[in-house]
């Protein structure tokens, strides 16, 4: 089974400050923590080898048969970062609002009516930032949604919103064209567009045809969370392209699915985006890679998150 190193790597870094903080110690084998989550001693030298290239962790007192790590100080600010996004009452509303829409969207899918909606907690959709959303959330979440007229259902007891609930029309056109995302939903007609020309193009971005047209919608104010969101759509669509080796497949189609979750979340954080962009970045410019397409995604990805490394 493949593993998720793109997955793994946030809590690792997590659970090594965690651990390095209780003991005081300036580094900490991870060994515990892969076989915690299936991973032999190769596939912890792996993971640990992720989170340096993304600057979290190093491996100064890792040895041939210890993988050990400790935290940089750009993974120490990580890490407070993260606590403090997980801690902030406003993100953690719009993650519930995002999260339940979506669960219901699939549960429709699936052809059941009016799920409770706190089941919810039993779906990953239910996670942010790594801390699982409370009952009470995803009430107020409901309670939202049903406000907006993105999901039905009759209140009952003491909620604030339907305890059971079902996503209507307007539901589904948010999490089918904006990931669920609700502030994206109700900006929809407030945007601006840019348009990229990529020649010699097929399939959804047409690798082998021409005259292909990418539109992407820019925001002056910083990165635009829709732009991104259909970067990492096309990134994916290009890997077969690309000819990569499967475990930069793997690794690559991971970043892209993160790009696309990071910034259909509400709140996304620029850094990791630009962190994910850039190891993007670094594999499309890397000699795995042959030929114009390799480029014309590296300079794409570069205008989408300003900043990048140049292609």
């Amino acid at each position: 089974m493949a593993i998720d190193f793109v997955a793994l790597h946030e809590p690792l870094a997590e659970w090594v400050h965690e651990q390095t903080a209780a003991n005081s110690a300036e580094y900490v084998t991870i060994t515990a923590f892969g076989e915690l989550h299936g991973l032999n001693e190769q596939q912890s030298f792996r993971l640990l080898l992720t989170c340096k290239n993304w600057g979290l962790l190093d491996d100064h007192y890792a040895t041939m048969d210890d993988p050990a790590a400790n935290l940089t100080p750009r993974g120490l600010q990580w890490v407070q970062e993260r606590q403090g996004r997980r801690a902030d009452p406003r993100a953690r509303s719009a993650a519930a609002r995002k999260g339940l829409l979506t669960w219901l969207w699939t549960q429709k899918e699936k052809g059941v009516g009016f799920p409770y909606a706190d089941g919810v907690l039993q779906s990953p959709l239910s996670l942010f930032e790594g801390d699982r959303l409370t009952p009470g959330e995803v009430d107020r979440a409901a309670a939202y949604l049903l406000s907006k007229e993105l999901i039905t259902g009759n209140k009952s007891g003491q909620l604030e919103g339907p305890a059971r609930a079902e996503i209507t029309a307007k539901g589904q056109d948010c999490v089918e064209h904006f990931e669920g995302d609700v502030s994206a939903y109700e900006r929809r007609n407030s945007s601006g567009n840019t348009t990229f020309n990529i020649g010699e193009n097929t399939g959804n971005i047409a690798a082998n045809s021409r005259d292909f047209t990418m539109n992407a919608t820019t925001n002056k104010d910083g990165i635009d969370p829709a732009a991104v969101v259909m970067l990492a759509r096309a990134l994916r669509q290009a890997v077969p392209a690309l000819e990569l080796p499967e475990d930069d497949v793997l690794e690559f189609t991971q970043l892209a699915t993160r790009l696309e979750s990071e910034a259909a979340n509400g709140s996304p954080d620029p850094g990791r985006l630009q962190r994910w962009g850039g190891s993007i970045v670094g594999i499309l410019n890397s000699p795995v890679v042959s030929g114009a397409l390799g480029s014309v995604l590296a300079a794409y990805t570069g205008t989408v998150l300003p900043g990048l490394p140049p292609a």
